[in-house]
């Protein structure tokens, strides 16, 4: 009798013992949670109309381009809300041409309007912008009015320049609509205070000493 009591209670134990480390496992669990929870972030959006400088991939030129063709374009600078980067340099992005008039005689330049359309983001996501880039050629206006002037109809064979937009020529578009994003576990946060140079106040000029009085002699009357 007394064995099979002994037996019970080791059987016992076991599972006595092994309900505290469930216990703790849980627990452990349930702290994590907050800390996965927190790293995920949801909610955060970068506002729609935020500025994104654009540059074309190849120079763009309106003796080449016609309305219609697309103008293939990337970020120049890393767009970043919240200390963290949500658009990195060298997204790709497009354009369309959407007017343009070639040049003509007596120094008229072509003129060219590029319409901004989308980002493609690293996973994949098209982000729609706004907003339109408009070049104009560096005329020979003046010369050729000097050249109608001097010889008359032949200012006429003086003509414009092309609308040239180069490689690096800085484009502003905005984003056209507010774009969710979370912040990578692991990612280098950068605090705002630190994107820009602290600028220190200029010190206030000292005030001018005072003068001392000047000392009278008192004069018999």
């Amino acid at each position: 009798m007394l064995a099979a009591t002994a037996q019970a209670q080791e059987a016992a134990a076991p599972a006595a013992a092994a309900e505290p480390a469930a216990a703790a496992e849980v627990a452990t669990e349930s702290a994590a949670a907050p800390a996965a929870i927190a790293a995920v972030a949801p909610g955060l959006m970068l506002p729609s109309y935020t500025e994104v400088v654009l540059t074309p991939d190849a120079e763009a030129s309106s003796k080449q381009l016609r309305e219609g063709d697309v103008v293939l374009m990337h970020s120049v600078f890393d767009v970043m809300h919240n200390g963290v980067i949500v658009i990195p340099k060298g997204t790709p992005a497009r354009g369309t041409v959407t007017w343009r008039t070639g040049k003509g005689a007596f120094g008229k330049s072509a003129k060219m309007e590029i319409t901004f359309n989308d980002l493609t983001m690293p996973n994949g996501q098209k982000l729609n912008l706004a907003g339109k880039h408009r070049q104009e050629g560096q005329g020979n206006t003046g010369a050729a009015v000097g050249a109608a002037v001097a010889v008359g109809v032949f200012g006429a064979f003086v003509t414009g320049k092309s609308a040239i937009i180069p490689v690096g020529q800085q484009l502003s578009a905005r984003t056209a609509d507010a774009l969710p994003y979370v912040i990578p576990a692991g990612a280098k946060i950068v605090p705002t205070a630190t994107l820009a140079p602290a600028v220190t106040p200029a010190a206030a000029p000292a005030a001018p000493a005072a003068e001392p009085a000047a000392a009278t002699t008192p004069t018999g009357g």
